[in-house]
């Protein structure tokens, strides 16, 4: 067998991956959707919406239904869900006090207690504050999660305009957890993260992952996400590659737009079905200076050696392109930026006119809410601007970001930020000081008007004031299904990247690699997967090592392994005793991968993968689809010496952009060995293996007759017949995968 490189993502052709559920798996997505299609409204249908309630009394108007949230007994407008989003909008910021608008422009956090939400703090946020929009960092069963989003929509339906909340999180669905960006995943989807989504670079994948995480945050309570990340990957140190699409600005322009359409059900605005985006960070945050991130005083600047910026650009057209309802800008401050003719001031960008007013709503016509990023009015003490990596570590909870504006008062920060442009203050829970800029004449009541409109008016369009609860047993069903379960795995072995295969040791069966050594991988999943488990390195067969981030952390830069770490340890250890070793490196960032690559007898880079996936492409089970989302560098001395803007340019890399190698094609001999394995299994069924058998012994023998285009349509064909049975009782999804999987390989060496 051998390998061959693939080409560059976005290319290559892309099995959508809800077939390996089935049917399922639209059912299981239909079941995540909050109103159902035929449940929409509009003026003219008149056709009546779910509603939900708790202690809101139910109006009857024309035997139609209303929530009277007021409680004055009467159809107030912004109660009527006939009228379009931007009158209800304008008919209950009329009736709102000052306090209760500025209370709409500031993204407090929910006070998180064991499994659910503190019920005193919480009121204190939506009575005494009337803060509506808040994010969520609990993690918790998907039902717990449902049930403590319910209490929270219960306090604020009992105030007195009723006015839901929009609850908001960080990725949830990943594998990396880092706090203040990202949230365990506890019983949701397990996906890889974005920068695996990059390696796979198919936006059609992109979209049905969306689409999950769509369903499973509705069905909890969640309205809104603090993604995705349209920064582009230019600085390979930046500890936030992993979040983004990788370093190609035109394939990120493409995931991006993918990804919010899923997210946001389509690309035509918010609808009930939607969880609101908010893309981030407007806009250069991956070219950061010596890699260092903006959370700290020391790498507040983004640098433009290369005269790169415009390319930082191009994927938020990719989300304004999906009509993205939220932007957040980046801590950075552009350093000496000159753009189109225009001297950047040195402010980070939540407090520039320029890139907020000017460039995002002006020349890229953005309407939507923009969310400052967390802490940007917060104080940054002497002793917070005097620490250095790697030393010191404080989230935005403890230590605020107001670059550029340090000398100035929070009240100031608050005017200077919202003047600038920005709808909601993020991080914050105190709109006393948006009171306090409209009295002191720092801000006017037509800002504020202007602000709180946009907020409302995408409160009214996801149906929240219609249906803010959700069923816990549902969330339950839905939250890592199997159908969805299905598909995210299928997305771990499709974004797995193959980078060295010396002597075609991969895939190893466990048939001729029985013995197996493990380092950071579940011997569990090892047994499941057919391995035996030994200790001793003198009886293995084989190696597995997973190699994390050598110098992983937010203020920790270098990608090299020095040889003293833990992982490599363990790597060198199974290659000295002479086993065949396969190295399994995990891109959050572009590692210099040189002491591995030499030594390894493969390596299959991952981006979060479960053991139980990674041990079934090791095995051949399923097969490594995905590309390096950016290059990777030969040596630290080539990463110090490239251009933080400009993607992919370091001297002499080890592995180009776009590099991926594939395992050998099966032949149709193989291919009708694992079906008959799978039928001994118990995955296929008897009948189900008598047809496809038939369709291959059909292919086999146009191939002895030469006959290749009638070889392939025989393939394209078994492969519609084993998706038709995906998941039922013929075949089961994971041996629909790895049968289309070593399909559509044959197919494609036959082209």
């Amino acid at each position: 067998m051998s390998t061959t490189t693939t080409s560059r993502p976005g290319t290559r052709k892309h099995r959508p991956l809800w077939r390996a559920g089935g049917a399922a798996f639209a059912a299981a997505l239909a079941l995540g959707v909050v109103v159902a299609p035929s449940e929409a409204t509009s003026k003219r249908h008149e056709r009546q919406p779910t509603l939900s309630t708790r202690s809101a009394p139910i109006l009857s108007v024309h035997g139609l239904k209303f929530r009277d949230l007021d409680r004055n007994g009467r159809l107030t407008p912004y109660e009527d869900w006939r009228l379009p989003a931007s009158a209800r909008a304008r008919d209950l910021l009329g009736r709102m006090t000052l306090a209760q608008k500025a209370g709409l422009m500031v993204h407090g956090t929910l006070p998180a207690s064991g499994t659910g939400y503190d019920v005193a703090g919480t009121t204190r946020l939506v009575a005494d504050r009337s803060i509506t929009t808040m994010i969520t960092r609990l993690a918790a069963e998907p039902a717990a999660m449902a049930t403590a989003s319910n209490a929270v929509q219960a306090i604020a339906e009992n105030q007195p305009l009723g006015i839901p909340v929009v609850i908001s999180t960080d990725p949830r669905n990943g594998f990396s957890v880092t706090g203040g960006q990202t949230v365990a995943r506890i019983g949701t989807t397990a996906m890889p993260d974005a920068i695996g989504q990059g390696a796979i670079g198919d936006p059609a994948t992109i979209r049905e992952l969306g689409d999950i995480v769509r369903a499973e945050y509705r069905a909890v309570g969640i309205t809104e996400a603090l993604s995705p990340q349209a920064d582009i990957a230019t600085e390979p140190r930046w500890t936030r590659i992993n979040g983004t699409f990788g370093s190609d600005s035109t394939l990120a322009k493409r995931l991006v737009k993918a990804y919010v359409a899923g997210l946001q059900d389509g690309t035509r605005g918010l609808t009930p079905d939607s969880v609101a985006t908010v893309t981030k960070h407007w806009v250069g945050y991956g070219a950061q200076d010596k890699g260092f991130d903006s959370h700290y005083f020391y790498g507040r600047y983004a640098t433009f050696p290369g005269g790169n910026f415009a390319e930082h650009i191009v994927p938020f057209t990719g989300a304004f392109a999906a009509d993205t309802a939220g932007v957040m800008p980046t801590y950075s401050i552009l350093k000496d930026l000159v753009y189109q003719g225009t001297a950047l001031p040195q402010v980070g960008a939540g407090f520039s006119s320029f890139l907020l007013q000017d460039l995002l709503r002006g020349r890229y016509g953005f309407d939507g809410v923009i969310v400052s990023d967390w802490g940007i009015t917060g104080d940054c003490p002497v002793a917070c601007q005097e620490n250095r990596p790697p030393a010191f570590f404080v989230g935005p909870w403890g230590v605020g970001m107001p670059w550029g504006v340090e000398d100035q008062s929070v009240l100031q920060r608050f005017a200077l930020t919202i003047n600038a442009g920005v709808d909601q203050v993020g991080g914050s829970d105190e709109p006393s000081y948006v009171l306090q800029a409209v009295a002191d004449g720092l801000v006017s009541r037509a800002r504020v008007d202007a602000a709180a409109r946009r907020v409302l008016v995408q409160k009214f369009e996801l149906g929240l004031f219609e249906n803010p609860f959700v069923s816990p047993t549902k969330a339950a069903a839905i939250a890592g299904n199997a159908a969805f379960t299905a598909v995210g795995d299928a997305a771990q072995a499709e974004s797995l990247t193959l980078l060295a295969n010396s002597g075609d040791l991969l895939p190893a069966a466990p048939a001729d690699h029985a013995h197996v050594y493990l380092s950071g991988v579940s011997g569990d999943a090892a047994t499941a997967a057919g391995y035996t488990v030994v200790t001793d390195l003198a009886d293995a067969d084989l190696a597995i090592v997973r190699l994390s981030d050598p110098r992983g952390g937010p203020d920790l830069t270098d990608l090299d392994f020095a040889g003293t770490e833990p992982d490599y340890a363990a790597f060198q250890a199974a290659v000295d005793a002479g086993v065949p070793t396969v190295a399994v490196p995990k891109l959050d960032r572009p590692l210099v991968l040189t002491n591995v690559v030499d030594r390894a007898g493969a390596v299959l880079a991952n981006y979060g993968v479960s053991d139980e996936v990674l041990l079934q492409t090791i095995a051949g089970e399923r097969r490594p689809g995905g590309t390096l989302p950016f290059e990777l560098p030969s040596s630290m001395a080539a990463v110090e010496a490239q251009l933080s803007d400009v993607a992919d340019d370091s001297a002499d890399p080890l592995f180009p952009a776009g590099f991926g190698l594939e395992y050998a094609a099966p032949t149709i001999e193989q291919l009708r060995g694992s079906l008959a394995d799978l039928r001994a299994s118990g995955d296929v069924s008897r009948s189900a293996a008598r047809v496809l058998d038939a369709q291959l012994a059909s292919v086999e023998r146009a191939l002895d007759r030469g006959r290749e285009q009638q070889a392939v349509r025989g393939l394209e064909r078994f492969v519609r017949t084993v998706e038709r049975w995906s998941g039922g009782r013929h075949v089961s999804t994971t041996a629909a995968d790895q049968l289309v999987g070593d399909t559509e390989a044959l197919i494609a060496s036959l082209r």
